[in-house]
């Protein structure tokens, strides 16, 4: 028969050490840490290069190529590259998800508030099925059905701009000295 050592009481000291921040009932609905002046530069900077980079395709191509789920997704991937939404599959496969429940919702039932709603819960679950989950799809859904993009255009430029996305958080997070590394998985 195998006896343990009763347990240790704990004390701030050990509770702060043995166990992750996130697992720390103390630390329950505390805010993330303050990044390092010069990783958070650098995650900006490196948001806003993309984001510049898509209005300046857009411009090229006379063609919307910034909207705001693509501004949704930058923020993820550069301010929370750890997070499962940020992850390229999630990315990627989200907003292909958001095209699929869009373009279907507006073949089936047309443009409006009430299906775009719909289209926005249609997404949320094949990303939920898919294990994808990345919010800004949900707006591309909505997206699809009040604005009736031409799928043909829209869609290219959605898989290229996720795709951009993807590779600068992938280039910024190799610059960047601190902070952490991204993606944590490709897929």
């Amino acid at each position: 028969m195998r006896t343990t050592a009763p347990a240790r009481p704990r004390t701030a000291h050990t509770a702060h050490t043995a166990q992750s921040p996130s697992a720390d009932p103390a630390a329950a609905g505390r805010p993330p840490a303050r990044p390092a002046p010069a990783t958070a530069l650098l995650s900006v900077s490196g948001a806003t290069a993309v984001l510049l980079g898509l209005v300046g395709i857009g411009a090229v191509l006379h063609e919307p190529v910034l909207i705001p789920p693509l501004a949704a997704s930058a923020a993820l991937v550069h301010s929370a590259p750890t997070l499962p939404l940020a992850q390229p599959r999630s990315v990627l496969v989200g907003h292909l998800m958001g095209v699929v429940a869009g373009y279907a919702a507006l073949l089936l039932a047309g443009s409006s508030a009430w299906v775009a709603a719909l289209a926005a819960g249609a997404t949320m679950g094949l990303n939920a099925l898919a294990r994808t989950p990345h919010s800004p799809a949900v707006a591309t859904a909505v997206v699809i059905v009040l604005q009736t993009p031409a799928q043909a255009r829209f869609v290219p430029l959605l898989v290229g701009s996720t795709v951009l996305l993807v590779l600068t958080g992938y280039a910024v997070s190799r610059v960047r000295r601190q902070g952490s590394r991204y993606p944590v998985y490709w897929w």
